[in-house]
């Protein structure tokens, strides 16, 4: 089959014949029909996200379901599916306790390129090739863990239902789960990509009164207008603590969310946000980013939170999303600025680098 793999870090991806063995035991291979072009690729061709090589990234995908391996019980072939790539075990300290986006036994495989059983399925010339989060979507087939297929309905498009597997389920899962944004409130979103639209659609459909897009690209503030940004702020022309406070009496935001990942923005994240209010990182910031806040602002009651993967429970929310989707509440069209077919992959990262879209998609 036909995947673009990662040999060395920050080099284009080799578009080309690999091979994919057979799935084992409670594993299914999927026909890839299209994968979201996320800046989580981007950081993993980039070395912000480690993963070792080569490695074939993806992770944003849907598609159908082709052949299933023994014990498989949640899925059967011709089912469409999401792929979460968040492939929990179901039976860690975390997923007992209802959070399995922090499965021990998902991020220790993460980190070493496999599936869960700690193999890869891909290879070329006997060299093993490495999977990106589980997945490696980036391909005309993928094998993976059925608990990583999310079934969907036939009728939904998977040129757009791929966005859910991860920058919808992440953004959106951010404002309603992570920050649990309540009506009438106001948000500040830090970060107008991908990602970043979505946790303001997110905020919209919580019913926060007041939205505050940032961004330093005006192309991407104008997109936030349209998933539902009451505000706007270009900081390379506007004093970002200043007109936050302007817009909310004085006291800062509710609610701030970065969706950059680095220190700086983290930091201006928590400086918007008012007493007792919270900040949500959700950008992924390279292990050498820190961070450095005031200790006197904590006895303020400020928080400031992680997000990973919007806190969700990919199997309860991401139908939940594609039910929104369907009743025409969430915007996963609109989303789509861009497509591209695999061999063009190295185009859909250039495009993503220079910020020329909301989000791209390589339909298969």
């Amino acid at each position: 089959m036909k995947a673009a793999v990662l040999y060395e870090l920050s080099t284009p991806l080799q578009v080309e014949e690999v091979d994919l063995d057979n799935p084992k035991s409670k594993e299914v291979r999927v026909k890839i029909t299209a994968n979201g072009v996320c800046h989580s690729d981007y950081s993993i061709i980039h070395g912000v996200i480690r993963s070792p090589l080569p490695v074939v990234p993806g992770h944003e995908g849907a598609g159908i379901v082709e052949e299933v391996g023994p014990d498989v019980t949640m899925v059967q072939p011709g089912d469409h599916v999401v792929l979460s790539f968040a492939p929990y075990c179901g039976h860690c300290y975390y997923c007992a306790q209802g959070s399995p986006v922090l499965c021990v036994n998902m991020r220790t495989i993460m980190g070493k390129g496999a599936l869960l059983d700690g193999t890869c399925r891909l290879s070329k010339n006997g060299q093993k090739i490495h999977h990106a989060a589980g997945l490696s979507s980036y391909a005309e087939y993928a094998v993976v863990p059925e608990i990583a297929c999310v079934k969907i309905p036939h009728e939904v498009p998977l040129d757009k239902a791929c966005l859910v597997g991860c920058g919808v389920m992440t953004g959106v899962g951010a404002a309603i789960n992570t920050a649990a944004v309540r009506p009438g409130t106001s948000a500040v979103v830090i970060g107008c990509g991908g990602v970043g639209l979505n946790v303001i659609q997110g905020c919209a459909l919580a019913g926060a009164s007041i939205i505050i897009a940032v961004d330093l690209m005006d192309n991407k503030l104008e997109y936030a207008k349209e998933f539902g940004a009451t505000h706007t702020v270009n900081p390379a022309r506007d004093d970002l603590t200043k007109t936050v406070r302007s817009l909310t009496d004085g006291r800062g935001s509710d609610y701030a969310f970065e969706v950059i990942g680095l220190g700086k923005t983290i930091e201006q994240a928590y400086a918007c946000t008012r007493q007792g209010g919270s900040t949500i990182v959700v950008g992924a910031p390279a292990r050498e980013e820190t961070v450095t806040i005031p200790a006197f602002s904590l006895l303020n009651e400020k928080k400031i939170q992680g997000s990973v993967y919007g806190s969700s429970r990919p199997h309860v929310d991401m139908p939940r999303l594609i039910e929104l989707y369907m009743n025409n509440k969430l915007k996963l069209d609109e989303l789509v600025t861009r497509t591209y077919s695999l061999d063009e992959v190295n185009d859909a990262m250039t495009a993503l680098e220079k910020g020329e879209v909301a989000r791209s998609v390589v339909v298969m």
